[in-house]
Order: structure tokens, then C-alpha cells, then sequence
């Protein structure tokens, strides 16, 4: 199997494994517990809340430890919002539901939810935003890399804009950790979603970043773990090894960048120059750099992953967690993408431990099972469809 489906979750890597296995054993106190075994594991979380916050340059107090991305955005909604009751929250219209649908709910409540366009290369504009921020705004919530076609905010000057107004601002950064460099204290940013799995961790953990003086309502009320803000006993084999991530992560962060942005340039330059009829969405410049978003006209994208994954390479259309809902992608509608190429999409997505072979080998399959499936298609007619070879 050649796996190109990073964006959805990664391979665990060995040294996390490892780092697991003895809390998963021999060492399975509780965290709240004053003896021995109880200490060993306490000291075991506090370690894995240092790498954690070294990996972003942060305090390890402003570290909430969480389930995993989805957790750590509903707790930053719901965390700030909890302490009005009405108000205005702005976001973007291609975030991930995790963010999606807690404004859904939050506009039920009372709050106007306004959601900003972005271009057709998945971009917000500055200007948007600062025209619709107001005295009432309670929160601004943009992603830093959009997980489907991979476009990179400017979070940086978003942050700007909000403090200029005195706005809390919250950014999903779950797909953008471990792609780029992320310094939370250089962006000024006041919250920041992080997913242990997205980065060869386990999955089911994950962090909210809350910068020191940033007050938000716990959403777990129970023993008063985690600073009284998510109360249950902690999963401490799986803090450990997400510990562990963060800091492979940081320790090899230049390396990685480098190896995954050479991948996807060779992935990108050969599917656009073997094949035809098809186009790369997403911004070419400011993007992340496992990240490679295509349309195949005349192609039907769901049948394209199960045909690629009958000759060994797994891919998506986009987010693994609306597969089930069965709905259009509401990022590339946002980008003006029509039906048809909505329809006919690919998400290929490197990760380290990926090789140059397997990125050949994927072009030669997907060359195959394009031409395989344009032979069948309704708009043959419509468009070339010539081979480049």
C-alpha cells in the first residue's frame, strides 16, 4: 500500500509506540493519586505538556490537553462564547466542521455567525474581515491550513487585525503543525487547535493552546483535572506519546519540511505534465507542503480513490470526517469550483515517510486508472482526453 492520505491521519511513528508501552503496562496510576505509581504518571504528563508547548514556543500552562482537534475548536468556541450571552463570531466559510458546526449551534443560541469568502485559491481577504469586525464581535476563528486544498492563511495579520479591536482570535492549526514552523508568541495568537494523530502521534488526543491570560468556561466539569477546564482522568499513555511526537517533531522539523515539499513538487510536476485535463486548486505559493489538491475532469472522484486503492495507493476527495454526511465539499464550493469539478477531486497527501518511488508509482497507477475511467465517462465527448505520453 503507498499511503497518500496524511492529511487524514499518520502513521505512528516507532519511537511513539515505544514511549507508550509503559503506561499501557506497568505503569497505570492514576495521574491524582499521591503514591508512587500515581507520581510516575504525573510526572509523565508534565513532561509530555513541556514537548508539547516546546513544539509551538508556548508556556506549558497554557497547554489544555484534549481528544484530539475537534475537541480543542468546540472548546475554544464554546469556551469564549459561554461568557456572553449574544454576540458576534466570524469565521470562514472552508473551515472544518469542527468549527462549522459549533457556530451552527452558536447561532442558534442568539450569536450572529458571519462567515468570510475566500477567492478562488481558498484565501480570505483582509479587507473583508476588517470591514465586518465590530464592537460586538465575540471571537474571530480562521484556520491556519485548510485541510482539503491546503491554502495557508495569513494568520499572522488576522491575529493583527483583531487584537487592533481588542477580539480574541482562535486558529485551527491541525493540519498546519508539523508542515510549517509554528511560533504562537511571534503570531499572537490567543487560541490554537492542535491533533496528535495528524502529526505520527495516536489518535484521540490533542491540545488547545491558551494564551496566558485568555479566560474560557471548562466544558467538562468533574475532579478538576487539567487546570479545572476538562475534568477526567487523564489518557496518560496517549499524552506520553503525543509528547513524544511534538518533540520528534521539533527535532526534525527543518528536515521533514524539506522532504515533503520535494515530494509533492515531484508529484504535482508530474501529474500536470502526464496527464491531461486536470488542474491544481488550492494557492501555489502559500500552501502547506504535504498538500496536493487536484481536479480530473470528466472523472468521478469517488471512483478514482476506490480504483487507486485496488491497485494499492490510498487517497480522498477531502476530509475523512465528512465522508458520511454525503454532501458536496463546501471548500470548493466556497472557491467557485462547479458541480463537475467538485465531483471529479483528489487529495493526495505526503507525509515523511514517504519515498520517491512511491510518488512515481502513484503517477503510472493514476495515469492507468484515469484513462480507464475517461473511457466510461459522459463527458468524453467534452473534453480531449489525449494521452501526453
Amino acid at each position: 500500500m503507498i499511503y497518500l492520505d496524511n492529511a487524514a491521519s499518520t502513521r505512528i511513528h516507532d519511537d511513539v509506540f515505544d514511549s507508550m508501552l509503559p503506561f499501557l503496562k506497568e505503569q497505570y496510576g492514576n495521574p491524582s493519586s499521591i503514591h508512587r505509581q500515581g507520581r510516575i504518571t504525573r510526572k509523565a504528563i508534565n513532561k509530555a505538556r513541556k514537548q508539547i508547548a516546546s513544539l509551538i514556543n508556548a508556556d506549558p500552562a497554557e497547554i489544555l490537553i484534549t481528544s484530539g482537534g475537534t475537541e480543542s475548536n468546540n472548546t475554544a468556541l464554546n469556551g469564549i462564547t459561554s461568557q456572553f450571552s449574544s454576540g458576534q463570531i466570524i469565521t470562514s466559510s472552508i473551515e472544518h466542521d469542527a468549527v462549522l458546526e459549533p457556530c451552527k449551534k452558536l447561532s442558534s443560541k442568539g450569536f450572529k455567525v458571519d462567515y468570510l469568502p475566500v477567492d478562488k485559491f481558498g484565501m480570505i481577504r483582509m479587507s473583508d474581515l476588517e470591514d465586518i469586525l465590530s464592537e460586538k464581535t465575540s471571537l474571530v476563528s480562521i484556520m491556519f491550513g485548510n485541510n482539503e486544498v491546503g491554502t495557508i492563511q495569513p494568520i499572522e495579520k488576522i491575529a493583527k487585525i483583531c487584537h487592533e479591536k481588542q477580539v480574541i482570535f482562535h486558529t485551527d492549526a491541525v493540519q498546519a503543525i508539523g508542515k510549517i514552523s509554528v511560533d504562537v508568541k511571534k503570531l499572537d495568537v490567543d487560541l490554537l487547535s492542535i491533533s496528535s494523530h495528524k502529526l505520527h502521534g495516536p489518535k484521540g488526543i490533542g491540545a488547545l493552546y491558551i494564551k496566558d491570560g485568555i479566560k474560557i468556561d471548562p466544558m467538562i466539569l468533574g475532579g478538576g483535572q487539567e487546570f479545572r477546564l476538562r475534568s477526567g482522568t487523564e489518557n496518560v499513555a496517549s499524552i506520553v506519546g503525543f509528547g513524544q511526537a511534538c518533540e520528534i517533531t521539533q527535532n526534525h522539523l527543518s528536515e521533514n519540511i524539506s522532504w515533503i515539499k520535494k515530494l509533492q513538487s515531484q508529484l504535482v510536476q508530474k501529474i500536470l505534465t502526464e496527464i491531461t485535463e486536470v488542474t491544481f486548486n488550492g494557492h501555489l505559493e502559500s500552501r502547506l507542503g504535504n498538500n496536493a489538491h487536484f481536479t480530473f475532469l470528466g472523472v468521478n472522484g469517488e471512483d478514482l480513490i476506490i480504483k487507486l486503492d485496488e491497485y494499492g495507493v490510498a487517497a480522498s476527495t477531502g476530509s475523512a470526517c465528512s465522508v458520511n454526511t454525503q454532501k458536496a465539499s463546501h471548500v470548493l464550493e466556497s472557491m467557485g469550483f462547479s458541480l463537475e469539478q467538485i465531483t471529479g477531486s483528489l487529495r493526495l497527501t505526503v507525509g515523511i515517510f514517504n519515498t520517491e518511488n512511491e510518488i512515481n508509482e502513484t503517477v503510472e497507477i493514476l495515469k492507468k486508472v484515469v484513462e480507464e475511467l475517461r473511457a466510461v465517462s459522459p463527458f468524453k465527448e467534452k473534453y480531449s482526453f489525449e494521452s501526453k505520453n
